[in-house]
């Protein structure tokens, strides 16, 4: 029975255009997603566009036009920009569509319900930007926000509050029974501080704007965006409408977030699932930021870079590549483009495009074109050793969420095989066993490659697999489980190997 893994990214605030930080939460979702694919699991992963709030109300009205006008069109612009990437997602939630209304007024209303919400006044400085409230102590020197380094707002407003403070030890109960409910350890540590520091009610819907979820019980307020995005991950899975639908994924749900949201995913969202009667979700993967010069990107600090911009410079498997490569899952990364170009020479250029260009100039050469077989398993065998320690190391790599160490293992046998080739030299060797050994070998290494690359460059592991005279896909449900086709000997030889183009041509910062 496979397992099943439900995979989500944080839905994105369409008053922003997609950039290369929204472009690293993605990718590296979508990259988990395929793996587990390969693994053969049942997967489902979810993206998609936060669109309520003051802040799309407001841009809405500048360009005079309605805020579903508004939130259509820039929507657009993250399906736009997924789908450029080759990002795999299932599903594409929208805040503003009819099953989201439903899923969050039956949630909330679970919530209140169950006598967790009272009826309050709210007076505090609020960021538009954030669409949060900030004690005066939080703020910047002239009340300036710490997130987005603009002034904030004094509002004032009849709210709902829901009573967070009463889950402070319902929530470190939990996580003590989950102690691997967060990844890395070190956001789990800063949750738990969040936690233990005291919780307070929180406002959870407004009266001063119309756009948004309409409070079922009480007509005169919309839910605050927060409360209103954080339901997504469940109305795609069916809350309230399909119970059993609902039943077979919550369970296996992964959250994926960047650092800057742990308050309202970790203590937030699971406080409120407690409150509607629902477990937390079981897991949360909490990556760094992806800095410029050291720095977040944002609209505020006009350092955004345009993914597809970029990807259709370097190509967008040599951009998913550098951008799990390069940035431990979990840490902060510094993107440079002279970074971006120096790994795509030595990894793409140099070693992968290079082994498979060798390997097909060879057999063009000297076997008519027509790969021959590797050799049978063996310790004498140096490139069924390494590829048989790459897999293992490539498993437990991918189990831990650390990729990056899946794709560096999977350059070992890369270079490997490279290294074989000069030892053996086939293009100065006759027909024969030797020459057939050589070249067998090296395609099946090639082989094995491209499966294990298909989770973060699935248009080169296509390639690749075509270029070596294999039918089918390199990325087929379950290629990289246990009865799947990683094993030593799956390349059969008397195969057509093109040579074609160079996969990856090599390139300068100016080229």
């Amino acid at each position: 029975m496979p397992d099943r893994f439900f995979l989500t990214t944080p839905i994105y605030y369409v008053n922003d255009a997609p950039h290369l930080g929204t472009a690293y939460s993605t990718v590296n979702a979508d990259v988990l997603a395929r793996w587990h694919r390969l693994i053969g699991d049942d997967s489902w992963f979810l993206t998609g566009t936060d669109e309520h709030g003051l802040k799309n109300a407001r841009a809405a009205e500048e360009q005079g036009l309605t805020p579903q006008e508004w939130v259509d069109q820039t929507s657009r612009r993250y399906i736009a920009s997924w789908a450029a990437l080759d990002v795999s997602n299932d599903d594409f939630i929208r805040t503003t569509e009819h099953r989201h209304h439903l899923s969050v007024q039956r949630f909330m209303q679970a919530i209140h319900d169950n006598g967790y919400m009272h009826k309050g006044l709210y007076e505090g400085w609020y960021c538009v930007s954030c669409e949060a409230y900030y004690p005066e102590s939080d703020l910047l020197e002239g009340r300036v926000c710490p997130v987005h380094e603009r002034p904030v707002e004094w509002l004032t407003e009849e709210n709902w509050f829901f009573e967070l403070s009463r889950f402070e030890q319902p929530l470190l109960d939990w996580y003590e029974g989950h102690p691997h409910a967060i990844f890395p350890d070190s956001r789990r540590n800063e949750a738990l501080g969040i936690i233990k520091g005291g919780l307070q009610d929180i406002s959870i819907t407004r009266t001063s704007i119309d756009w948004g979820v309409r409070v079922p019980w009480d007509g005169a307020h919309v839910f605050y965006v927060w409360y209103d995005a954080l339901v997504n991950y469940i109305t795609a899975i069916g809350y309230g409408e399909d119970p059993e639908r609902f039943s077979k994924w919550w369970p296996a749900a992964h959250h994926l977030l960047g650092k800057d949201i742990i308050r309202f995913h970790c203590v937030w969202w699971p406080a409120m699932c407690l409150a509607a009667g629902i477990e937390p979700p079981a897991h949360y993967i909490v990556h760094g930021w992806l800095l410029v010069g050291g720095e977040k990107m944002s609209k505020t600090r006009l350092n955004q870079i345009d993914p597809v911009e970029l990807a259709t410079d370097i190509g967008v498997d040599a951009l998913r590549y550098h951008l799990v490569r390069d940035v431990v899952l979990g840490s902060d990364g510094d993107f440079t483009y002279e970074g971006l170009i120096a790994r795509y020479n030595s990894d793409l250029a140099n070693n992968l495009g290079n082994l498979l260009a060798r390997v097909a100039a060879v057999v063009g050469s000297k076997c008519g074109g027509i790969g021959p077989a590797p050799r049978p398993a063996a310790p004498s065998v140096r490139l069924s050793e390494v590829a048989a320690e790459v897999v293992a190391a490539c498993r437990d790599a991918w189990q831990r969420f650390a990729a990056h160490e899946a794709l560096e293992a999977t350059w070992r046998l890369v270079r490997a095989a490279n290294s074989e080739l000069e030892t053996a030299e086939p293009w100065k060797l006759p027909p024969g066993p030797a020459l057939d050994a050589a070249l067998g070998d090296a395609l099946e290494a090639l082989r094995i490659v491209a499966v294990l690359v298909s989770p973060v460059m699935p248009g080169a592991a296509a390639e690749i697999w075509a270029r070596i005279g294999l039918m089918g896909r390199p990325d087929e449900l379950g290629s990289a489980g246990e009865n799947g086709s990683l094993g030593w000997g799956g390349y059969p030889g008397n195969l057509l190997v093109i040579k074609g183009t160079p996969l990856f041509p090599r390139r300068t910062v100016d080229s």
